[in-house]
């Protein structure tokens, strides 16, 4: 069986993170239009307040790993020569 590799690339998927607290997000921004409360001292302090809780508990995300797909494609290609 013979494999043959030309400079072949593979672009990596591009994972979405997840929205952790786009809920409350909107909810804030949706107060705020329908009030004019953009300070959120009055009706929209609620919301504020649950958009802050949500972002001091959220995880925090570190670097994704690498694929390491065109290391082993390259490597073929190498020894394929």
């Amino acid at each position: 069986m013979t494999v043959h590799i030309a400079k072949v690339k593979v672009r990596p998927r591009k994972n979405l993170p997840p929205n952790v607290c786009a809920v409350e997000l909107s909810n804030m921004l949706g107060c705020w239009a329908a009030t004019g409360d953009m300070l959120s001292s009055n009706h929209c302090q609620a919301a504020a307040e649950t958009l802050f809780q949500c972002m001091r508990t959220a995880p925090v995300r570190g670097k994704q790993p690498r694929s390491s797909i065109n290391y082993h494609l390259a490597r073929l290609g190498r020894n394929s020569k």
